[in-house]
């Protein structure tokens, strides 16, 4: 069974393979359940609307607020890579993308433009993981598309686990569960950054993740040579890579890495995913594949 729906800006597919004992009905029931999870996300966790559990807090300046899991978790674990890269990736680029033009929700086509002072990073987010709050120490926003998409995927995944096989997909960051229809391992190509029904490489997975950030879909239409991976130091899209794809145990933190190692560069990039004892496929603006962590 297979079902796609629209969420963070984002084709999602979900196919299910279903075995003995397991009914098409109930992979109904699961896969709408699934898809549930993105739609919690996407609300909680949204930089493009006012209403957002996220945005909320974001105008909360000097003020311990608490929050929901859906906010709690996802932004722990960006501040958990930011201190690990020194800051490289920091989910305090939110003003930084607006100022480039990433500032517009996909649904009403309306625009942000939010208070930030301006210099922020990650450390001037405090969290307490006792009581789940947030304390922001100066105006900013925060930006959790590096987290919150493969979070969305893991929660969306765990909804799947009972079933013989699966894949959520993503836009092309996917979970990976089980076997394919075949009972075989899935085979997942990586696209081609400039032809989108050609494939550069072929994975088999099972029980894996596999997220990719690449600098060829979401241009700036405000500042030439500008992309949506904007190193929040420099201010300015890196391009040592075409594309960044990491296959890891659980898809939040393939997505956070393949952004990272992105942001890293050449020799820092393919260095973090070795040291974190992950796999990757990096492609160069030359189409030269380069592989890290032994595949």
């Amino acid at each position: 069974m297979r079902k796609t729906k629209l969420y963070m800006d984002t084709v999602v597919d979900i196919q299910v393979v279903t075995g003995d004992g397991q009914s098409k009905e109930a992979a109904e029931v699961k896969i709408n359940r699934a898809f549930e999870a993105f739609k919690k996300v996407e609300q909680a966790c949204s930089r493009f609307s006012p209403d957002s559990e996220l945005m909320k807090v974001c105008r909360s300046l000097e003020t311990p607020v608490q929050v929901s899991p859906l906010v709690f978790e996802p932004l722990k674990f960006a501040l958990e890579i930011a201190k690990w890269t020194d800051g490289v990736f920091d989910p305090t680029v939110g003003r930084v993308m607006e100022d480039n033009g990433f500032d517009t929700n996909y649904l009403t086509g309306e625009s942000m433009k939010s208070r930030s002072a301006d210099s922020v990073t990650y450390r001037d987010i405090v969290l307490n993981e006792q009581d789940r709050t947030l304390f922001l120490r100066k105006p900013l926003v925060i930006d959790l598309g590096a987290v919150a998409k493969g979070f969305a995927i893991d929660l969306a995944a765990n909804e799947l686990k009972e079933f013989e096989g699966f894949v959520v997909n993503a836009g092309g960051d996917l979970f990976a569960g089980g076997v394919d229809e075949s009972g075989g391992p899935w085979k997942i190509g990586i696209q081609h950054p400039w032809r989108s029904d050609s494939i550069l490489y072929t994975l088999e997975m099972s029980n894996e993740a596999i997220c990719t950030s690449g600098s060829y879909e979401r241009r700036s239409a405000q500042m030439i040579g500008m992309h949506h991976l904007i190193h929040p130091k420099t201010r300015q899209s890196p391009n040592d890579w075409i594309s960044c794809s990491v296959m890891a145990p659980y898809a939040m933190l393939a997505d956070a890495f393949s952004t990272a190692s992105f942001l890293l560069g050449a020799e820092s990039g393919k260095m973090l995913i070795e040291q974190a004892d992950l796999k990757g496929i990096l492609i160069t603006p030359e189409l030269h594949i380069v592989k890290a962590g032994g595949i």
